[in-house]
């Protein structure tokens, strides 16, 4: 059975204004605050020593200034009263009082009983529709999605911790999101500069293609093919006019005033000395070395 106690009680009261003493050590109560039990008046320091209940779960007597919890002829502090199992507080909360005396959340109590429903902690009865699940039981409707709060029925499902969510909203909420277009990646995927890609998202920019297993290259976040990036997006060497890839021979660029070349292309026009690094004299679309622009 689950009870749910009202609010916590305090025996203090009001301070005394007309004159009466203390039921056991006579002391005048005049101004000072009391205790009345069992239609005794008593000083606050009596009731703590001779009259407090003692706590059930600390074993120390509940002052008249602490809030009294009780149930069955049983006596706590507010803060002692916790579950069991899992020390939640249970002042305001549903709970169950087991037959060697421990006290427990509704959750707790189900999972020791063994054959209470996860969900709301009734009995299951022999013969109702319910689903089991790693030695635990639900009413067939109280089993559902700790998201969306649908039965997951005859879905499949996945679980996080001790929680229970539909393919859905396990996705929507755990599984990570394609950089592309965002959405959740549930089976497969890949993963490109540490971030993760569907794998039909993962596609050249311009052609379409697929890139999972082919060569790339990525510009300002877009991903291309070789033969793409070659075409429409990499810069052309002003000596060769061929594209600068960085793929293979070449992956090294000398710029100049806007200009391109790959390094092995940026030599002197009529010695073929190579001028990366050097100094060099530029005439028209051609380099030259000191020397030969002197001759020149």
């Amino acid at each position: 059975t689950y009870y749910r106690l009202t609010a916590a009680e305090s025996y203090l009261t009001a301070t005394m204004t007309e004159r009466f003493d203390c039921y056991y050590c006579r002391d005048k109560l005049h101004g000072k605050k009391y205790v009345k039990k069992d239609d005794k008046h008593m000083c606050v320091k009596c009731f703590d020593k001779l009259c407090a209940n003692t706590c059930a779960e600390c074993k120390r007597p509940i002052g008249a200034d602490a809030k009294e919890l009780h149930h069955k002829n049983r006596y706590w502090h507010e803060d002692c009263f916790r579950c069991a199992k899992c020390y939640k507080p249970l002042a305001s909360e549903p709970f169950s009082a087991r037959d060697d005396g421990k006290i427990m959340c509704g959750k707790c109590g189900a999972r020791e009983d063994g054959n209470r429903c996860q969900g709301c902690y009734k009995v299951v009865m022999p013969g109702t529709k319910s689903v089991e699940y790693k030695n635990k039981v639900w009413h067939e409707d109280c089993f559902t999605c700790f998201d969306c709060k649908q039965p997951i029925g005859t879905k499949s499902f996945l679980t996080k911790g001790e929680d229970v969510y539909c393919s859905g909203c396990h996705d929507k909420k755990f599984a990570k999101k394609c950089f592309h277009c965002k959405q959740p990646i549930t089976s497969g995927g890949i993963s490109y500069q540490e971030q993760p890609w569907h794998s039909d998202c993962f596609v050249c920019r311009t052609c379409r293609k697929p890139l999972a297993e082919a060569r790339f290259t990525s510009h300002e976040n877009n991903v291309y093919c070789v033969d793409c990036y070659k075409t429409d997006v990499a810069k052309k060497c002003h000596g060769c006019k061929n594209p600068i890839t960085g793929f293979g021979h070449g992956t090294n660029v000398v710029n100049y005033e806007g200009y391109a070349w790959h390094e092995y292309c940026f030599t002197c026009k009529r010695c073929s000395l190579s001028l990366a690094n050097k100094r060099f004299v530029i005439s028209g679309d051609n380099i030259y070395c000191p020397d030969c622009a002197k001759k020149l």
